[in-house]
């Protein structure tokens, strides 16, 4: 890929990652909020609150990972590695970029990865 297109394409990733780093944070604040709820004296009720507070908190770790992989992919752009596989070295192709623009590793190695 030439410079030029590889810096334009760079700049939309930025665009992108930025806009999604704002999403996860807004989504991790309404779950810390809901998560902050008090629960129902009803112990029946609880019983149901606590199970969702369970999925809550897996959404947050979720969330809070994905938030982790996007800083670190603003990161390879500001580093100018954003294209380079952080596993072997090699390029990550441009497609799986589009797709998912925070991935760290190419086609080939997330398929040993398994």
């Amino acid at each position: 890929m030439n410079t030029t297109r590889k810096v334009a394409t760079d700049q939309q990733a930025l665009e992108t990652l930025q806009r999604l780093e704002e999403e996860l944070t807004n989504r991790l604040e309404k779950l810390s909020a809901d998560m902050s709820k008090s629960h129902s004296a009803d112990s029946g009720e609880q019983a149901v609150e606590r199970e969702n507070d369970e999925v809550v908190e897996q959404l947050q770790h979720d969330t809070g990972e994905e938030l982790r992989q996007v800083g670190q992919a603003i990161k390879r752009i500001e580093a100018g590695t954003y294209h380079q596989c952080q596993q072997c070295g090699g390029e990550i192709a441009e497609a799986r970029l589009q797709v998912l623009p925070y991935v760290s590793i190419c086609i080939a190695c997330a398929e040993l990865a398994g």
